[in-house]
């Protein structure tokens, strides 16, 4: 099999439009997909001298609603589109589509005799928007029956676990030519490891909102080239990662990839979302993960899963990196260790002795934060809508606890002096704060508090936005991030 190739989905509604994001992703992509259902009607007609246009190896593809696609005017028309765009063939190859991408079901023996005579590849295609494939290796043998077509085959997991039996099925095929998919945000490891699961290629589509197939788990050819790596991956390329649920905002893979380059690490760092803390260690173990980051929500109930843990990781009760010691999952508390030297930094003190500290949230961030609040000689106490679990928290640590609510503003601002959020409130919100985005959304500032919020998603949260407004000094978490990354990829090394 050969190396595998970037292939940019076109979805714009006009050629112009398509041929302009040919030319701002060409440095990333080996070849492209003219999506003609996505094109306007009249468009639709233009198609023939595409590939001569675009200079780049072609896959013409008018995808029907059945498979994920806008085209839905009935087979006879789509047949005559695709003769459109086959006919009066070049003899300059590089002229004429490249590839044409035909249907499980769809022979039309003209089509498929004038596809072979103009050496144009047969993509044969089969996709289930809506659930896995039982058996991907009988599914594929089934398809393998000419080596003029490269058969396909994207499917829509139901969880990380229909990934990783993909991927073990897929070593049947390290010899053969085959495309394979596995669809949405859990089927992006299938995307980015191309190499690993023997895909001929890998989907990417536009990052503009408007035009991107993010639904069905495409990422930019751009990121998936500069933040992945996607060429240099080879079968002795190093695997890290990160696991989490939903997984939608995270900025590790920018960070510990770079540091990667930076030593010359033949090694990649991808996000694997997984429901459960148990799907994340079985693909991890399925492929060879050397190590991985934990996030929300799986901090705590990944502890259950190691046969070794650190000291940190044994007193705060929470995990966020596991490493694969020679064949023993160990883990790690790096977020105390990252938290400490930011908040510090950006309180510009040496210890929080005679500091009060309010600590907003009881989960497994919480619980590294009051670790490290207490090493460093500064009294909380714990804010939390469950009160028992804010109790549970606080008495570990030798600390007061309160509930989350109006209840408890006289107790907030008792320990107002340095207040710290650590719940995942306010993520990606660009709103203006309330009750669903700001976890002390009843509490008024006076401009004296210093906030310091573990969310850098918006850069500004509106928690953040309205500490500042009355005066206050704020901050968010990209320094966490970035001491914690800086200690994870320490024990990450020792991994290799």
């Amino acid at each position: 099999m050969s190396k595998p190739l970037i292939c940019l989905c076109l979805t714009a509604p006009t050629v112009k439009q398509d041929l302009t994001l040919i030319e701002r992703y060409r440095k990333y992509i080996d070849l492209c997909e003219l999506r003609v259902d996505l094109l306007d009607d009249d468009e639709r007609l233009i198609i023939r001298d595409f590939p001569s246009q675009a200079n780049i190896p072609c896959i013409l593809t008018i995808r029907r609603t059945v498979d994920g696609g806008k085209f839905s005017e009935g087979e006879a028309a789509r047949s005559m589109l695709f003769a459109r765009a086959l006919a009066f063939a070049s003899e300059d190859s590089s002229k004429n589509f490249a590839y044409v991408d035909f249907e499980e079901d769809f022979h039309i023996s003209s089509l498929e005799d004038a596809a072979m005579a103009y050496g144009t590849k047969i993509i044969r295609s089969f996709h289930d928007m809506e659930n896995p494939v039982p058996s991907i290796a009988e599914k594929l043998k089934s398809m393998h029956s000419s080596h003029f077509e490269i058969p396909k085959i994207a499917f829509m997991p139901h969880s990380l676990k229909d990934v990783s039996e993909m991927y073990r099925e897929m070593q049947q095929f390290k010899d053969s030519d085959q495309i394979v998919c596995a669809m949405g945000g859990i089927g992006l490891p299938s995307r980015i490891l191309a190499e690993k699961f023997h895909s001929y290629l890998s989907y990417t589509s536009p990052a503009d909102l408007e035009l991107s197939l993010s639904d069905i788990g495409q990422i930019d050819p751009k990121t998936i080239e500069e933040v992945y790596n996607f060429h240099e991956i080879d079968e002795d390329t190093a695997l890290f990662g990160i696991t989490g649920f939903p997984l939608k905002y995270t900025s590790s893979p920018n960070m510990q990839n770079a540091f990667l380059r930076k030593e010359n690490i033949n090694a990649v760092y991808i996000p694997f979302k997984a429901e459960k803390a148990g799907e994340a260690f079985e693909f991890a173990e399925t492929l060879d993960i050397k190590g991985f980051s934990v996030t929300i929500p799986h901090k705590e109930d990944i502890i259950k899963h190691l046969q070794k843990t650190d000291r940190k990781v044994s007193e705060i009760g929470a995990c966020n990196t596991v490493i694969n010691e020679n064949g023993v999952w160990a883990g790690y508390n790096t977020d105390c260790t990252g938290f400490a030297k930011a908040l510090l930094e950006f309180t510009g003190l040496k210890n929080l002795k005679k500091k009060k500290v309010a600590i907003i949230g009881a989960g497994g961030a919480a619980k590294a934060i009051a670790y490290a609040i207490k090493e460093i000689g500064g009294k909380a106490c714990i804010f939390n809508r469950t009160l028992p679990k804010a109790k549970m928290l606080a008495e570990k640590f030798g600390f007061e606890y309160a509930s989350l609510g109006f209840e408890s503003i006289e107790i907030l601002r008792e320990y107002s002096q340095i207040i710290v959020q650590t719940t995942s409130m306010g993520m990606g919100s660009t709103e203006e704060s309330n009750a669903n985005n700001d976890p002390i959304w009843f509490y008024d500032f006076s401009g004296e508090e210093m906030l310091y919020d573990i969310v850098y998603k918006p850069a500004v949260t509106p928690i953040m936005a309205r500490a500042e407004k009355s005066g206050c000094k704020v901050e968010n978490g990209l320094t966490m991030l970035q001491y914690q990354g800086e200690e994870q990829f320490r024990l990450f090394k020792t991994a290799l």
